[in-house]
């Protein structure tokens, strides 16, 4: 890998790479402009058992990019999104075969710890998931069961919380339940917890979904504020979302066993969001963004 912090996805975390010293991110910009990649996902399919869920993936991901999978329900987005952080581990049956590589490395390789790779490709849910404790305690947890201590730890809730836009919010009330917040204060918790740990990706699978339209707003401001210190992948339903968020997008779409009845995720089309949008190469793509089906 070309970044020696990554020359092995061992168990041992840096503590030089958590918090407010991390050193600085290279700017957002949009593919083109020789944005290193970060994910090369080649020949991905992902299994429960025997059924094929998704098939036949390829594209890839560029460093400090929005990169949004669409598609409608069933066709793997999420399935495919949580294979690149090795979340599908934890699901009886889940297999992936192909390779999702990280900076060259193949998450999958048998030398690599899958606790490691959840550490630097952090995810955020779709519902928001704060832990029952203290708005302090919530941000703070990552970081102080990898051993940092408790001074660091202070500077880094506060650095978070500032990163995901809620640090004026809740500066006065760090001892307060968690569960106090509103739902967008949840979600945007939950990506402060997440971000806490210095990952380098971050993972949104349908952040905004239980979301009403004005924390909808602050949530895709943020993501694009984000985006010029982490590189964020994101499952979303909702197509305005994508084209006003994100730089790549992949269309994926279902392929249909007559004999078996079942659905398998195919990938139709990887592109500039802008093009995928307006002139998509894939009559597919074009029915979905056009509301012919979906």
């Amino acid at each position: 890998m070309s970044d020696p912090s990554y020359s092995a996805l061992g168990r041992t975390v840096d503590p030089r790479r958590i918090g407010a010293n991390t050193a600085p991110a290279a700017q957002h910009a949009p593919t083109g402009h020789g944005a290193p990649t970060v994910f090369d996902i080649r020949g991905v399919n992902v299994y429960y058992g025997a059924y094929n869920a998704v098939k036949d993936v390829d594209f890839t991901v560029a460093k400090n990019e929005i990169t949004a999978l669409i598609g409608p329900s069933g066709c793997g987005k999420s399935t495919l999104l949580r294979s690149l952080n090795r979340m599908n581990d934890l699901i009886p049956g889940a297999r992936v075969e192909g390779t999702v590589a990280y900076h060259g490395k193949d998450v999958y390789a048998a030398d690599v710890d899958p606790v490691e790779v959840r550490r630097r490709i952090g995810m955020v849910f779709q519902k928001a998931n704060p832990f029952p404790k203290s708005i302090f305690d919530n941000v703070a947890y990552g970081p102080r069961i990898h051993g940092v201590p408790r001074a660091e730890r202070e500077a880094i809730v506060e650095d978070s919380l500032k990163k995901a836009a809620l640090w004026d919010e809740v500066k006065d009330k760090l001892k307060q339940s968690a569960l106090a917040l509103s739902g967008g204060q949840q979600q945007r918790l939950c990506i402060a917890r997440t971000i806490a740990l210095a990952p380098e990706v971050v993972l949104m699978d349908e952040p905004c979904s239980a979301l009403d339209p004005i924390a909808t707003a602050r949530i895709e401001e943020l993501m694009v504020d984000l985006a010029k210190q982490f590189t964020i992948v994101i499952v979303t339903h909702n197509m305005q979302q994508a084209a006003r968020v994100s730089d790549k997008t992949a269309f994926f779409s279902t392929e249909v066993n007559e004999q078996s009845d079942t659905r398998t995720g195919v990938l139709v089309e990887f592109d500039d969001t802008q093009r995928i949008f307006t002139t998509p190469s894939d009559e597919r793509t074009e029915n979905y963004v056009t509301g012919r089906f979906g």
